[in-house]
């Protein structure tokens, strides 16, 4: 399995939906493609845990097209669990929790550096993390990113040293 990236967000502040809206209008805007079935996975007792969506560079049917797959989570799920505030010199206070899961992003650098500059326009607290790295990236760091010419290794670069 490749390198996988995480929004943070505030854990008292997280829904599903409201996730998942931001990722329709994010996708609208970053001129991506989004593909959702509303496959809805739940536990043995019928408690949601997740929803999955495809999200794709432009369209559907290019062969050479970059596409991510994205994981909506439940508040409750072992997944949104997130530890690392001091490794990734964040603010221990700040009770943060994982959420909009993508899967191995090699490949898809541009696509998401479009879209989570178009999610974080929406969600200007929040961050990006790619699970590899040592650090997160904010809205400003991704809006310097987007202003300068496209790197396509921006994502293994630490933001605070690199740009």
């Amino acid at each position: 399995m490749g390198t996988s990236a995480v929004i943070l967000t505030q854990k008292d502040k997280y829904a599903p939906e409201q996730l998942l809206a931001d990722t329709i209008v994010a996708a609208f805007h970053s001129e991506s493609a989004l593909y959702f079935y509303n496959n809805k996975t739940y536990t043995n007792e019928g408690v949601f845990l997740y929803t999955t969506l495809n999200i794709n560079h432009k369209s559907f049917t290019g062969d050479n097209e970059s596409s991510l797959i994205f994981h909506i989570h439940s508040i409750n799920s072992l997944s949104t669990d997130f530890y690392y505030h001091e490794d990734l010199g964040l603010d221990t206070n700040l009770l943060l929790c994982q959420v909009g899961h993508m899967e191995d992003i090699y490949g898809n650098q541009e696509l998401i550096l479009h879209f989570i500059y178009e999610y974080l326009k929406l969600n200007p607290d929040d961050y990006f993390w790619i699970a590899d790295n040592d650090w997160v990236y904010s809205r400003e760091e991704i809006q310097k990113l987007k202003s300068l010419p496209y790197d396509p290794d921006w994502c293994y670069k630490n933001p605070k040293t690199n740009f």
